[in-house]
């Protein structure tokens, strides 16, 4: 490019100026095409008019409606203090009268017109000689929004004419510029408040329910559950351990219309296998020796409302089948009796398991789970959502001194090693951990330190077994929480090891791995045809 910023006339042909003005026009409308809302449109077009056609010092000035007053927002060849000097009122000057006026003013010589403030640049910064002034509106529709004005040499070998015209078109598109500018700015900002407005409604919500946080993973779940909350279809709740699957189904509840109506939980791996069905169905007087009386089972109890049937993977195979039909038919048998009785109730299945593999393996009904599997949602782990980590323990931490009338409290070190730790237990483990923290702290105000010392040592200490490989259990003292184990995580090898090492003790056995004594049994039965 060729620089004419040293005031000095440039002797050139029609068509050098021609493919100048091409070359100008095609480097301002590349740029519009990238980025409108980048200052390098506007810059770069004062930029190339100062460089290509030696128009030189531009600035675009623009009216602020708040100050009633316009001002430089723009500029090539000005320094900041110049800058600073260029504001003016309406009809101030020969900028403030294209502003007021919305037409093109042009002064031959600045020095001779007396309504040519020179407020910017002093005159001794200018040429000796002649020096143009072209000032000219920026609209959008009808309305005047500010000024695009240059400097211009008068003695020069191109026309004026062909300057104003140019002029004419770079401040047209200007106010192109501008105008989807406000517009980008508008809509963005708007959509931005929406997005506030719908964040803010959710976390509303979630504190309705008892959950805390606002992560959008978190959210996500939420606003998975509010949207199926009027329908009748079974939910599944799927995550690991500790993901806060009851809440999770609680919420369910109370955003339904059944809010009303009861809320019966029930853990499934907690009931024996002989007891399921009298739980689950009820019983009539005489079913079974003790059957004094008849009893309501669970759904009975239920009627109406939402059942929630936590670890439904611990079913056994001759209670899915009378579960699907219950779905099925909305009607339960009680034990010992022949009568149906009619039953409404919504039901809310979770578990930690992967129940398409258990299917495949044959330990769980295909079309059981197709029945739970209607509308699966998944809830996040507590590594997934890092930001709900310190509202997360703050809350347990005051609900657990209040309960204990004790006064503990995190300093940030604290927080941010909560933060970084992986939870593999999830929710359940951080309530644990820190109940533990606040029985056992000695000082008032705990530390990343402290909060080190109770943490699991990284993985699994390890016990060697004589003759044997080591198997992975877990210590046990007073520095250490157990970790959660996931389900099918340990072979037939090392459930053998740990019922030896505990000397044929099962439950002992479960404990040492991590597990319930009924999960336990499950993994033992179904690896032990």
């Amino acid at each position: 490019m060729q620089n004419v910023d040293s005031d000095q006339d440039t002797e050139a042909s029609p068509a050098f100026w021609r493919s100048q003005e091409m070359l100008l026009l095609q480097q301002v409308t590349g740029l519009m095409g990238k980025d409108l809302t980048s200052d390098n449109v506007p810059n770069e077009m004062l930029h190339l008019l100062s460089e290509l056609l030696g128009l030189n010092r531009g600035r675009i000035v623009l009216f602020d409606e708040s100050s009633k007053r316009a001002s430089i927002r723009y500029a090539y060849g000005l320094t900041r203090e110049e800058i600073k000097r260029g504001i003016y009122e309406p009809d101030e000057g020969i900028t403030g009268r294209v502003l007021a006026r919305g037409q093109l003013i042009i002064v031959q010589d600045i020095d001779k017109e007396p309504s040519f403030l020179g407020r910017v640049v002093e005159r001794s910064r200018l040429p000796s000689g002649p020096v143009s002034y072209i000032a000219l509106p920026i609209m959008i529709g009808q309305k005047v929004i500010g000024v695009l004005a240059t400097h211009r040499i008068r003695m020069r070998a191109r026309p004026l004419t062909d300057d104003i015209s140019i002029l004419r078109i770079l401040a047209t598109m200007v106010g192109q510029v501008l105008h989807l500018r406000a517009y980008i700015k508008e809509k963005t900002e708007a959509l931005e408040m929406r997005n506030q407005q719908l964040t803010r409604a959710l976390e509303t919500r979630t504190n309705r329910y008892g959950i805390v946080g606002s992560s959008p993973q978190l959210l996500q779940a939420i606003s998975e559950l509010e949207r199926v909350s009027n329908s009748t279809a079974s939910v599944l709740l799927l995550g690991e351990s500790g993901t806060g699957k009851e809440l999770f189904a609680r919420a369910l509840h109370l955003a339904s219309p059944r809010q009303d109506k009861p809320f019966i939980k029930i853990n499934c791996a907690a009931i024996p296998d002989t007891l399921f069905e009298s739980e689950l169905f009820g019983y009539e007087r005489g079913a079974f020796t003790g059957a004094n009386t008849a009893r309501e089972g669970w759904f009975e109890q239920a009627d109406g409302g939402t059942i929630f049937l936590d670890e439904i993977g611990e079913l056994p195979l001759s209670m899915q089948t009378k579960l699907l039909r219950t779905l099925q038919e909305g009607t339960i048998t009680r034990l010992g009796g022949k009568r149906e009785v009619k039953v409404d109730v919504r039901l809310v299945a979770a578990t930690n398991r992967d129940l398409a593999h258990e299917v495949s393996q044959g330990v769980f009904r295909q079309d059981l789970y197709y029945r739970l599997n209607v509308i699966p949602i998944h809830l996040p782990t507590l590594a997934s959502r890092p930001e709900d980590i310190p509202a997360l323990a703050l809350q347990f931490l005051n609900r657990i001194n209040q309960a204990n009338q004790r006064n503990v409290s995190f300093d940030a070190s604290a927080i941010e090693r909560l933060q970084q730790y992986g939870w593999p237990g999830n929710i359940r483990e951080m309530s644990n951990l820190i109940e533990r923290l606040v029985l056992l702290a000695d000082k008032p105000v705990l530390s990343a330190a402290e909060i080190e010392r109770f943490l699991p040592a990284p993985g699994n200490a390890v016990a060697p077994v004589v003759g044997q490989d080591p198997v992975p259990v877990a210590e046990f003292n007073h520095d250490i929480v157990r970790p959660y184990v996931a389900a099918s995580s340990h072979s037939a090898n090392e459930l053998h090891r740990a019922v030896e090492r505990c000397g044929g003790n099962k439950s002992r056995a479960a404990q040492m791995l991590g597990m319930t004594a009924r999960q336990f049994n499950y993994r033992w039965k179904k690896l032990h045809p």
